[in-house]
């Protein structure tokens, strides 16, 4: 996928709703060869997700060993928006807490006077953390209107070749 496509999908204005919410599932191949998909906090910076997770994570070794992941983030409503995402992890460890993590934190209710007892407590737990970063490399937006999944698109068009031949 061309980056111009990429950027495409990115910016559309559902793609741009999806970004901005608190959670998105990242999916990797663990040490053990077998697949793992985890929901985590995120932030989009116009560019690149970025996630945060503690030094001692397992996932961290996985990604060490093989960076390909995959992320979906989505609705609960019918019909389900979905954006799809493809990269490679790059990991970045910080000394103490990034600011992308109190950010992405940022949208949960909390009053004022909960949100500096939420640092306190999150800065007095983390020397270090790690950011997990992607670079889509791939994007996908299915929303049920104006695109579909392969599978679906694929089905249409046959139905579509098979009336034509009547």
């Amino acid at each position: 996928m061309q980056p111009n496509e990429i950027t495409q999908v990115l910016n559309r204005p559902i793609s741009q709703d999806l970004l901005a919410r608190d959670l998105t599932r990242l999916a990797y191949v663990a040490k053990d060869g077998t697949p793992r998909n985890v929901p985590i906090g995120f932030t989009w910076n116009g560019s690149e997700i970025v996630m945060c997770t503690p030094t001692n994570a397992p996932k961290l070794q996985a990604l060490r060993h093989n960076p390909t992941v995959a992320l979906t983030i989505d609705t609960e409503v019918h019909p389900p928006l979905i954006l799809l995402i493809r990269g490679r992890a790059e990991l970045d460890v910080v000394e103490g807490i990034p600011d992308e993590y109190l950010e992405m934190n940022g949208s949960y209710e909390m009053t004022p006077e909960q949100r500096i007892e939420w640092g306190a407590g999150v800065r007095s737990l983390y020397d270090a953390m790690v950011r997990i970063v992607v670079t889509p490399t791939w994007a996908k937006l299915i929303d049920f209107e104006t695109t579909l999944p392969s599978a679906v698109e694929e089905l249409i068009r046959q139905q579509e070749e098979r009336q034509g031949d009547r």
